[in-house]
């Protein structure tokens, strides 16, 4: 994506409260946007020549952008997190809009405040208004159940190289094309339906269903 569509997706995403709809790949087009451009520069035999220099300033600038366009939307899924952990309504449109990464963001910023409170709290302050007592030790229970269970996972293919990311299980994965590899189910179903790997088989559990 380039500097002035970039731009002017961040001025909509400042002009509302609420996370609006991205296109699927605009932090990989970027990225590509942002090589080809250092690329440039890099093959420029003068390094500070008027063409580098501004070669060099719009690279700055994208990655400005990106960045706050991040930290914006990141703020929002923030504080659609705490509402949904709270008990609180969100619009499920909300949810919809989020890339599959932020997806990712949101349900573990939900699972972690729930974790914390059920650590942190007397089993008495995790009741929300008008919950019994016993449900809301029945709800940390399961919440610190959930966190404990190891993610499940996929075989997949990688088709095409990547750049290293971590995945939802917290491990760190350089993977290139013709890899073989288990990724957490949430990883491998964003990069599926990017084309980047193939599923090779489904976890254990989705198969005895």
């Amino acid at each position: 994506m380039h500097l002035d569509e970039l731009r002017t997706v961040l001025i909509s995403e400042r002009e509302t409260g609420r996370l609006l709809p991205l296109p699927p790949d605009l932090y990989e087009s970027t990225g590509k946007e942002l090589g080809c451009l250092l690329s440039e520069v890099y093959a420029n035999e003068d390094p500070f020549s008027d063409a580098t220099r501004i070669l060099i300033e719009r690279i700055g600038s994208i990655r400005e952008t990106l960045q706050d366009l991040f930290n914006l939307r990141a703020e929002k899924i923030l504080a659609l997190a705490r509402n949904q952990e709270e008990g609180h309504y969100i619009d499920r449109d909300d949810l919809k809009r989020m890339l599959g990464e932020e997806r990712e963001l949101f349900d573990e910023i939900v699972l972690s405040l729930g974790k914390a409170r059920c650590r942190l709290l007397p089993s008495s302050g995790t009741a929300r208004p008008g919950q019994p007592p016993a449900a809301a030790e029945e709800a940390c229970a399961a919440i610190l159940e959930e966190a404990a269970a190891p993610p499940e996972v996929v075989l997949s293919r990688v088709l095409t190289d990547m750049e290293p990311f971590m995945g939802v299980d917290g491990r760190i994965y350089q993977l290139q094309q013709g890899d073989i590899v288990t990724l957490p189910v949430r990883n491998a179903e964003v990069l599926c339906d990017r084309q980047i790997v193939l599923a090779i088989a489904a976890p254990p559990a989705a198969r005895e269903e």
